[in-house]
């Protein structure tokens, strides 16, 4: 049913794809806008923001993009202003940014393991702490995008970590802003295809789809949809969960 989110205004961190295809935010950006949202895309990059929300114009949608390094509180405050000044409020937050890192234990350094935190944990406390008390008085709905690297054995120590961290930050912001009538959850996805891993070619992304029980390819648009539900009152009683969208991965020992 078209409009579960009509009238709400959401922020989507990391709403821009880093190349060719459809990354976890530029799809769940256009599936907002699709459902009735007023859309502030948020990115680094502000050109691919723009990108989005030139898709989402021309299927009639309304968003605007804006440029913000969501590891810096400041950057994350005028992110939440301009929403708010855009739009009239704020209903939804979705924290989708991210960035990967390969390492295991014995290769990953210092520098590489401090800005993967920032990234991938750091900016989701930010953001959230920004939108909060915008939030306050007319509920809403946070969203933060961990992966199944939090959930399972893995050799990228940085990255499992910091998603890890990300549902320990979920499950304690649900208990604390539950009265405040905030819902907050995340979003575990498995391996997906999107640009963020375009380097494994089509090798990989062959062995990637075979790895899932179902036996399909996982894309941005079903990590979309789990983010229209959390976000739309459907969910109104859903907190302090994580999601997992691995078309059966973490099932398996694969």
């Amino acid at each position: 049913m078209p409009g579960r989110l009509a009238g709400k205004v959401a922020i989507v961190t990391g709403g821009g794809s880093r190349g060719p295809g459809l990354g976890n935010g530029k799809a769940t950006s256009i599936l907002f806008a699709r459902e009735g949202a007023r859309v502030l895309c948020v990115d680094s990059a502000v050109e691919r923001a723009e990108e989005t929300v030139k898709e989402i114009a021309t299927e009639g949608g309304e968003a605007s993009a804006f440029a913000a390094e969501v590891t810096r509180a400041a950057d994350c405050r005028a992110m939440v202003a301009t929403a708010v000044e855009r739009y009239g409020g704020l209903d939804v937050l979705h924290n989708n940014v991210g960035i990967e890192s390969r390492a295991g234990i014995l290769e990953v350094t210092e520098d590489e393991w401090d800005r993967v935190m920032a990234v991938d944990l750091k900016s989701m406390m930010l953001a959230a702490q920004a939108a909060v008390p915008r939030m306050h008085g007319r509920g809403g709905a946070i969203t933060c995008v961990s992966s199944i690297a939090a959930l399972r054995g893995h050799q990228r120590t940085a990255y499992a970590a910091a998603k890890a961290g990300v549902i320990g930050l979920v499950i304690t912001l649900a208990e604390q802003l539950g009265p405040r009538g905030i819902r907050v959850n995340a979003i575990a996805p498995g391996q997906v295809w999107t640009p963020m891993v375009a380097y494994q070619g089509a090798e990989g992304r062959e062995a990637r789809r075979r790895r899932t029980p179902l036996g399909t390819e996982g894309t941005a648009w079903d990590v979309a949809w789990a983010a229209v539900y959390l976000a739309s009152d459907e969910a109104r009683w859903v907190t302090g969960q994580t999601i997992v969208v691995d078309g059966g991965l973490t099932l398996t020992t694969r």
